[in-house]
């Protein structure tokens, strides 16, 4: 797993759970950051094991097996633990449980997690073994759908609210809003294409951009020009706006990219911008926006 640095409305770092980032931050105090990790999925030590699996590549020596019990998600969150040579972390979220990742069995894994990890995760939380329990998928529906099973801190939502989707804002973030659920929002770049721009061999939800998307992203991106807006820091500043969202993850696989998303998150973005891309169609009208 790599790892990342959120961009936070809090003011706050948040770093996913790995072995790297996890030296770095011993020895600080454990109150400047707020640390993640996922359950869902345990690992077996395998010498063997193949250096792509579940979507991820370059993976650790460790064969993936799903598993959204309730003993699993404590099992799985004690190990992380061992691994990271902490002795808690702040929030635990239930990955991937549902057909993006696993297709038919998707319900099947939706209806487990429901009935055991989140419920166990619960009790953890009442034990003082993490401080917040949270969801995270690529899809806003199963964000919806489990807020109808258990009270849930967090949702870490990828892709699905950003200047080229915005299909969450309808239903599930006013909810939250409602609940006081937060949101932090992965992929605010849509897996590359908001980060490189419209070229050939940029990706939109992990494949090739289609034609209309590209369009669109070219689109956008004459407006940035029109503005002096860096395409970037138009899709990281975008999702802050909205009231529900509490952080976005923009990803980051060496330290001067963590740097530029902190630069860029800061670039002032004239309000003409934002009026011209809602003029245009680019953005939805009443889509929250920055400043």
């Amino acid at each position: 797993m790599t790892w990342a640095c959120a961009i936070s409305t809090r003011r706050r770092i948040t770093a996913t759970a790995s072995p790297s980032i996890a030296s770095a931050l011993r020895g600080k105090p454990r109150d400047s950051f707020v640390l993640s990790t996922k359950v869902g999925r345990l690992l077996s030590p395998d010498p063997s094991a193949p250096s792509e699996q579940h979507g991820f590549t370059g993976t650790m020596p460790f064969v993936q097996r799903p598993d959204y019990s309730g003993p699993g998600a404590r099992k799985s969150l004690e190990f992380s633990l061992h691994r990271l040579g902490m002795a808690r972390v702040d929030i635990a979220y239930v990955h991937d449980c549902d057909h993006h990742a696993y297709g038919a069995d998707g319900p099947l894994r939706f209806r487990e997690a429901m009935e055991g990890a989140l419920p166990e995760l619960a009790r953890m939380k009442a034990e003082g073994a993490i401080s917040a329990i949270g969801l995270g998928v690529n899809h806003w529906e199963t964000c919806r759908d489990a807020l109808r099973h258990a009270d849930i801190d967090l949702f870490l939502l990828a892709g699905r609210y950003t200047l080229l989707d915005q299909s969450s804002l309808d239903e599930l973030l006013p909810e939250c809003v409602r609940r006081g659920t937060g949101i932090v929002i992965g992929g605010p770049y849509n897996s590359g294409i908001l980060a490189l721009g419209a070229k050939p061999g940029a990706t939109y939800d992990y494949k090739p951009a289609t034609p209309a998307i590209l369009a669109r992203v070219a689109a956008i991106e004459a407006v940035c020009a029109r503005h002096g807006v860096p395409l970037k820091a138009a899709a990281l500043q975008f999702p802050l706006a909205h009231p529900a969202v509490v952080a976005v993850i923009p990803g980051a696989r060496v330290p001067t990219e963590v740097d530029d998303n902190a630069a860029l998150v800061k670039h002032r973005i004239p309000a003409a911008f934002w009026a011209e891309l809602k003029s245009t169609k680019l953005l939805r009208t009443d889509a929250p926006t920055p400043g």
